[in-house]
């Protein structure tokens, strides 16, 4: 498990090289939420998503000597992205095993870095066991997405940031999947603000962590299908679960309508372009999902990497009432 110096070591070593993303408030979803709400905008970091800072506090603890074969990882969207930028910062070579079916917008927003690819299969099984194989044949080092304490606290380092821009607060929202970026915020909060809540947010059509969490022990899913593709986890992590289980209060679930709802009302009224798994945290709070009121509150707007044809579709059903 993590601790809270691993989490501000990683803060310490991706200072320079990760933006420090602005807080926003709506007065408008201060209203329909009835909190005072505040959004943590990791949709404006580098490469679009949190994922850069796990991805860059990963590299940075490895050696010159260790990454002399570059890393390769398995991905179909933010974190394949987040490797290949810091990847190009540090000058490292970097492999990224992309499903066949990838969308054209992912596919080049990750060669854009830099990054070499290969297509694999349609699950992101397939695409991380090839990933092992190839640094099993090359020496390149295999970078997980989510379950890996380099990782954890790398995205923990949000945690932190909230603090130092925020001071205190009720209760944070943080959308779930892996599990990487819930334990590394959950253990950085909950170890500074002893009664600060953490809520996880998954969609219903890819629930793993909220069955997991309420009953006790990893449960994978089989059948899988939402707009949220970067929450769409068959399973938690066996590293991140354990911390959700110890620092996070409760999972909240919403629908893909829902979902959508947040998506438009971010573009429309915050000016804020969120991809959808970034957006179930504010869906949360406009649908009623979130249990508190007149609190203090923050919601992780996780990454902005959304596909502007699917968006387009998204709002036209939204206007005309979906």
């Amino acid at each position: 498990m993590i601790t809270l110096q691993d989490v501000r070591d990683a803060k310490r070593r991706i200072s320079q090289l990760a933006h420090t993303t602005p807080v926003f408030s709506s007065q408008t979803l201060n209203i329909l939420s009835e909190s005072s709400v505040f959004l943590k905008a990791e949709n404006l970091q580098k490469s679009g998503s949190f994922k850069f800072r796990g991805a860059m506090n990963f590299l940075l603890s490895l050696s010159r000597e260790n990454l002399r074969n570059g890393v390769v990882t398995g991905s179909s969207g933010n974190h394949g992205q987040a490797l290949a930028c810091a990847g190009k910062i540090l000058n490292t070579n970097v492999t990224v095993v992309v499903p066949e079916d990838v969308s054209a917008a992912k596919l080049s927003a990750i060669k854009g870095y830099g990054a070499r690819i290969e297509r694999c299969g349609r699950t992101s099984t397939e695409r991380l066991n090839r990933a092992y194989e190839i640094s099993q044949q090359t020496g390149a080092i295999f970078v997980p997405p989510f379950d890996h304490p380099w990782i954890m606290a790398g995205q923990g380092t949000i945690g932190l940031e909230l603090i130092e821009q925020l001071c205190d607060f009720d209760a944070v929202l943080v959308p779930c999947g892996g599990c990487g970026l819930i334990s590394g915020i959950s253990k950085a909060i909950k170890e500074i603000l002893k009664n600060a809540r953490v809520y996880g947010v998954e969609p219903e059509q890819s629930n793993s962590t909220y069955l997991s969490f309420k009953a006790g022990h990893l449960v994978e899913l089989k059948n899988i299908n939402t707009i949220a593709d970067g929450l769409r986890t068959a399973v938690p992590g066996t590293l991140t679960f354990p911390v959700v289980q110890k620092y996070v209060d409760d999972i909240l679930l919403v629908s893909e309508q829902e979902i959508k709802r947040a998506v438009v009302f971010l573009l429309e009224r915050m000016k804020l372009l969120v991809e959808p798994s970034g957006a179930v945290t504010v869906a949360a709070l406009l649908s009623g999902k979130f249990p508190l009121k007149n609190k203090k509150v923050v919601a992780i707007l996780s990454g902005g990497n959304v596909d502007l044809f699917a968006l387009s579709k998204w709002i036209k059903e939204i206007k005309q009432g979906g």
